[in-house]
């Protein structure tokens, strides 16, 4: 029995040591949480980490670089920087619904483009989309309730995109510009497919380089006539100088004549 019962003691002895390790280094996770955030174990590995309902205005610090799931909705936040994710290479899920964003930086989500599967932009205040920000992001991404402004640029960025085709569908215009499109409450991709929004402004550029062009011809018949007018002046007196020559010459062979006589 004393032969069987030490291996039982060493086999129980180490299952033990493992629970510790185990739980220590849960807690060490823990100690990367964030203040504002709090964090636990996700069932598809790495740390879920919940930051949301905590009046933020800025991506919190030190966020832990096994950080899975990143919850940061119904804060304050107002713009998205280019270094906000840096350093979380494992990210799968990020929302950030209910917040106040009206702007992303260019390369926002740089380091996530191999990795985040589901973005949550809704319900904030965006009003257009830079390709630069989302980069080589594909993610499925919600971009429903936001007050998007449907105009030339808007429609120039879209074919940039390389999120989810279907993401694209819920952009839903607020407002356009120009308003006579009648866009407002319509899905962009559908009434992109039908409506120019740069056409107004190539007609505006148009007519300001024709305008531009008008000044600059303008300017130039000035000079030429300014320039002919004051030649003609000085061509006028050369003129007269050179008609004056022979009369003074024939003047001068007429007093020579008269002293050879004398």
């Amino acid at each position: 029995l004393n032969g069987h019962a030490v291996p039982s003691c060493l086999s129980l002895t180490f299952m033990f040591l493992l629970h510790i390790l185990d739980m220590c280094m849960s807690e060490s996770h823990h100690a990367e949480c964030p203040e504002s955030c709090f964090c636990s174990e996700s069932v598809d590995g790495g740390l879920m980490v919940r930051c949301r309902d905590m009046n933020l205005i800025a991506v919190p610090r030190g966020l832990p670089n096994n950080t899975r799931h990143l919850y940061l909705d119904n804060n304050l936040l107002f713009t998205i920087p280019s270094d906000s994710f840096i350093g979380l290479p494992l990210l799968f899920k990020l929302d950030l619904s209910h917040n106040r964003l009206v702007h992303l930086e260019p390369g926002a989500f740089r380091d996530q483009a191999d990795s985040l599967s589901s973005l949550d932009l809704s319900f904030n205040l965006l009003e257009t989309l830079d390709p630069e920000a989302f980069g080589d992001l594909r993610a499925q991404t919600n971009l429903s309730h936001n007050p998007w402004l449907c105009d030339c640029r808007l429609q120039l960025a879209m074919p940039q995109l390389l999120l989810d085709p279907s993401s694209l569908a819920e952009v839903v215009c607020n407002t356009s510009e120009p308003e006579e499109l009648g866009a407002h409450g319509m899905p962009f991709i559908l009434v992109a497919t039908d409506l120019d929004f740069c056409a107004a402004l190539r007609r505006t550029t148009d007519f300001a380089m024709l305008v531009t062009m008008f000044g600059w011809f303008t300017m130039v018949i000035s000079y030429l006539v300014y320039y002919v007018r004051h030649n003609q002046e000085d061509a006028i007196r050369h003129l007269e100088y050179l008609k004056s020559l022979p009369n003074r010459q024939g003047r001068s062979g007429e007093s020579l004549t008269r002293s050879t006589w004398l």
